[in-house]
């Protein structure tokens, strides 16, 4: 754990600081040090959530909530190299968040433009954004085991010595110029910049058919499953019909495995 702290130390080279989550009690503010490693452990035993953010966030992005697909098309080269920048956790078994250290500032309204490209939970807004520390264990109850354990947080890549120059939306060319985020091919590929398509296009007679059809349309597109996933999220209002996150889930496997299944018979 020290070893990961004294990472932490330099990819954070403006200072960062940890808290204590509890879920009844709230969040409150521990010094990052190793002194403090002992009581961080032991709040992380007591079932509590330690998490970390950077004295200053504006020059950080954490794209939350990552298949390891999404980590492979937005966050690694065509050669298998990590894209300058990044700090890569698995805070649950195929499950990542990943840091982007960026070389200026970013307003939050640039923040949500780029999360919104790179896929992961869309409801994860960048203001006051923490992330789970790596080392120690994510206590969510459904990530607990028969025995009472849960998942350790692995820090799997971290690069304090780069950063990635990240476009601000408030530049009107940045939104034609390719980002240097996630390049993508020029045709079959996932980046439509302005012309990309909206589920409000495939408006049906109901909310199945018309995800179903947005489903086939983006994949047509590129997209993978889990990109499907987060724009229909993102992009749909009412779930009347499905009331539940386990609902909801269960019906957009449905929904994106049968569109796959007609896209790879095509």
């Amino acid at each position: 754990m020290q070893k990961i702290f004294q990472k932490l130390d330099r990819y954070f080279p403006s200072g960062w600081h940890v808290a204590v989550l509890d879920m009844l009690k709230g969040r409150w503010i521990v010094k990052p040090a190793i002194s403090t490693i002992g009581y961080l452990k032991a709040e992380n035993a007591g079932g509590r959530h330690i998490l970390i953010q950077p004295d200053d966030p504006s020059r950080y992005l954490l794209a939350d909530d990552l298949s390891w697909e999404l980590i492979l098309s937005h966050h690694c080269r065509p050669d298998g190299t990590w894209k300058p920048g990044r700090m890569v956790v698995e805070t649950s078994p195929r499950n990542f968040q990943v840091w982007i250290h960026g070389q200026s500032p970013l307003s939050l309204d640039d923040k949500r433009h780029w999360l919104k490209k790179l896929g992961g939970d869309p409801a994860a807004d960048p203001n006051n954004r923490w992330g789970r520390c790596p080392g120690f264990r994510n206590c969510k109850d459904k990530y607990r085991n028969p025995e009472g354990g849960y998942p350790l947080s692995r820090l799997i890549w971290i690069d304090w010595a780069k950063r990635t120059q990240i476009p601000r939306i408030a530049d009107p060319k940045a939104a034609l110029r390719p980002s240097p985020l996630s390049p993508q091919p020029m045709e079959g590929g996932v980046c439509h910049g302005h012309k990309s398509i909206r589920r409000s296009f495939y408006e049906r007679d109901n909310e199945s058919t018309t995800d179903f059809s947005y489903a086939l349309a983006l994949m047509r597109r590129g997209y993978t499953d889990d990109q499907v996933r987060s724009r229909i999220l993102s992009e749909r209002d009412r779930w009347h019909n499905h009331q539940g996150q386990r609902k909801i889930d269960a019906y957009l496997d449905r929904t994106i495995r049968r569109a796959r299944a007609i896209i790879l018979a095509a």
